[in-house]
């Protein structure tokens, strides 16, 4: 062999691994909420992010309003394979994830932030086995959900018998105040309210502008005293996830951690915009006496003893982690 030949072999050794690397990963990712919503924005922002990070060696293609996978099949679709990453609601696959189903009782969530980091350190700290067919890169969780009405619900008297939108253990919420719950995701919401197939919804006053609803109902009772929030996923397909090299992992992982009060902060810039919008339109908030308040406070903890019974017959520790969920709306709230 010349030393022609055996220069031109080495070389080809040594740069061989660095073309690897310098392949273009390119990944899908399946959003449910619409294009032109701030939580998709963010969506898509970490998904830039993630592609300047890498130099491009990452490239993402976002595929908003539930166009590759539906709000309720997006978490299969990532085990599956049909996504690479996708971002929607555990609550649309209720049972599924029981212990994740403790985030999203009525505890009192004062805003996005709070619940948005709550969420975040619940799964830390827990590290519950029923998300382990999945990575998971981040959560985050909207500001308390409040009830929004074609009439007026100023008392829980009102509210006995209404027809009233609701996903998950928000279900439940519905069904201990005395409304009849409907279930459905978000994206049906406006056209079920608009043909009078419900009276009314559960959810942050975000939804008033980013859904659009706001202009079908009338009313917002600020019933913040059974604020519950809905816990929201951003999930890799694990065998994805487990080909890309180590150092574009770490990228993830950072993009993501500071992801987390992104999103947070983007609940609640969405919740002040949904109450200006709703107030634009002529709609009325409602505020509840404190009266109320405690009225309808004691008729939610049977949601909450419900969910403890529940998942200690499943040999999980319910009354833990809904101490644990206090601990930290506590610790959080107070920062």
């Amino acid at each position: 062999m010349t030393i022609l030949s055996v220069f031109i072999a080495a070389t080809a050794l040594l740069f061989y691994p660095a073309a690897l690397e310098a392949k273009t990963i390119n990944l899908n990712y399946s959003i449910f909420f619409p294009a032109t919503h701030g939580q998709a924005e963010a969506g898509i922002a970490w998904a830039k992010e993630i592609e300047n990070r890498t130099s491009g060696k990452v490239q993402i293609t976002v595929f908003p309003g539930g166009t590759l996978t539906k709000a309720n099949q997006c978490y299969d679709g990532v085990v599956n394979g049909i996504s690479d990453i996708g971002m929607s609601v555990f609550a649309y696959t209720r049972g599924r994830f029981p212990v994740m189903e403790a985030t999203d009782l009525p505890l009192g969530y004062p805003g996005g932030i709070v619940a948005t980091r709550v969420v975040n350190e619940f799964y830390r700290q827990l590290q519950p086995r029923e998300l382990n067919d999945v990575k998971v890169l981040y959560l985050h969780a909207h500001g308390p959900g409040l009830l929004h009405t074609k009439k007026p619900v100023r008392t829980l008297q009102d509210l006995q018998k209404m027809k009233i939108r609701s996903t998950g253990l928000s279900a439940k919420v519905v069904e201990a105040l005395g409304g009849v719950p409907v279930a459905m995701p978000q994206g049906g919401t406006y056209e079920a309210l608009q043909k009078g197939v419900v009276e009314g919804t559960f959810g942050p006053i975000e939804v008033l502008k980013g859904w659009r609803q706001a202009e079908v109902i009338k009313y917002t009772t600020d019933c913040y005293g059974v604020g519950y929030t809905t816990c929201m996923f951003v999930v890799m397909n694990m065998d994805k996830w487990n080909s890309l090299p180590i150092d574009i992992r770490k990228i993830f992982e950072e993009v993501s951690a500071e992801w987390i009060d992104m999103h947070g902060k983007a609940w609640n810039d969405l919740d002040a915009e949904g109450r200006d919008y709703t107030l634009s339109l002529g709609n009325e908030i409602i505020p509840l006496p404190g009266q109320q308040h405690e009225l309808w406070r004691k008729a939610v903890r049977s949601v909450i003893d419900g969910y403890i019974d529940e998942t200690e017959k499943k040999d999980l520790n319910g009354r833990k982690y809904v101490d644990l969920l206090f601990d930290l709306i506590e610790k959080y709230s107070a920062r």
